[in-house]
């Protein structure tokens, strides 16, 4: 749960507004609520009033909650609890602010074996499984549920998701960068598309198409699995203003979304799980490569513009940003 404290600072506020939120939820969310898709969240909640407010909020967004663990929790929440955040969403030359508070959570409690795999992928006939890097931080015991997760979902025909999300404040004091980099490399053998690239910086300004092209090519050859590898290309000129694109390789080539321009931004948090869950949207369609690039950095650009973790666009406003050449209109 995310806890925002509107227009006023964190230290200050008084008033907070919830929503709900997460790496993984955020991409389902927007492939429900935007996109249309029919979409679950697998994860594990303390079974109290918080609980309870995660789940009416899962359910508001249009996600299926049906396969949510509930765990028993005592009045002080010592065995289990519910993970929460605040954010403040900076503005101009302020930086967004964050403090979490989510040690010993639910989720961060699952292991191997608690979660029916072969319901979901054999039975249900699940098409898409996405996961990544911010689950897998959470705890040391939940890259082995991925882990799980994945090698079951590869047997039954799914196609499978990983986005590499580095959180320093997940890893600042498990050995940063390089310790999450390994753990991820554990992962993507059972991956089909890739969120991310090792040894790139995805830095719009910066964005060189051989550099791009050489660290896919060598992500491809230590892991040749790998279908599509897609990343979003952002500079921050200050909280407030943004410049974005995207990228992937597939079937050998490089496609690049056109640049937005100088975004007029209001909430960034969660537009890189926007620009998944459209890139994802386009490729269930059907669609191109192109078109999902374009669709991903559309829907990324649009997600910006609104608060909480959660894209409140519509299709026919990703639609009609695709299809036009001016950014203007987001400001």
């Amino acid at each position: 749960l995310r806890f925002d404290p509107n227009d006023e600072r964190i230290h200050t506020a008084r008033l907070f507004s919830v929503y709900e939120g997460g790496g993984e939820y955020n991409v389902a969310r927007g492939l429900s609520r935007v996109f249309r898709q029919k979409t679950a969240i697998i994860t594990a909640l303390a079974d109290n009033a918080l609980g309870r407010l995660a789940e009416n909020l899962i359910l508001a967004g249009g996600v299926d909650a049906s396969e949510i663990i509930w765990r028993e929790t005592n009045g002080r929440s010592e065995n289990t609890r519910n993970g929460i955040y605040f954010i403040e969403r900076g503005f101009g030359v302020r930086a967004p602010v964050s403090c979490f508070d989510r040690a010993n959570t639910a989720v961060s409690q699952l292991e191997k074996g608690d979660i029916d795999w072969q319901k979901i992928f054999a039975a249900e006939k699940t098409r898409w499984f996405h996961t990544g890097g911010v689950f897998t931080a959470l705890s040391e015991t939940l890259w082995q549920v991925a882990l799980e997760a994945m090698q079951i979902a590869k047997e039954n025909g799914a196609i499978v998701s990983y986005d590499l999300n580095y959180r320093d404040s997940l890893w600042k004091d498990r050995g940063g960068r390089e310790a999450a980099n390994k753990l991820n490399r554990k992962l993507l053998p059972f991956a089909d598309v890739v969120f991310g690239v090792f040894d790139f910086d995805a830095n719009f300004s910066n964005y060189n198409e051989t550099d791009f092209r050489r660290a896919c090519l060598k992500m491809q050859k230590d892991f040749p699995n790998l279908k599509v590898i897609a990343s979003s290309l952002r500079e921050v000129k200050s909280a407030s203003l943004h410049n974005l694109s995207g990228a992937c390789f597939a079937d050998g080539k490089i496609l690049k979304a056109r640049n937005h321009i100088d975004i007029a931004v209001f909430d960034r948090v969660g537009s890189g799980d926007s620009f998944a869950s459209g890139f994802i949207y386009a490729l269930l369609k059907e669609k191109t490569f192109q078109y999902a690039i374009e669709c991903a950095a559309a829907h990324s650009a649009l997600a910006m513009t609104t608060a909480g973790d959660n894209s409140q666009a519509t299709l026919t406003e990703v639609e009609k940003l695709i299809s036009t050449a001016d950014a203007s209109a987001l400001r």
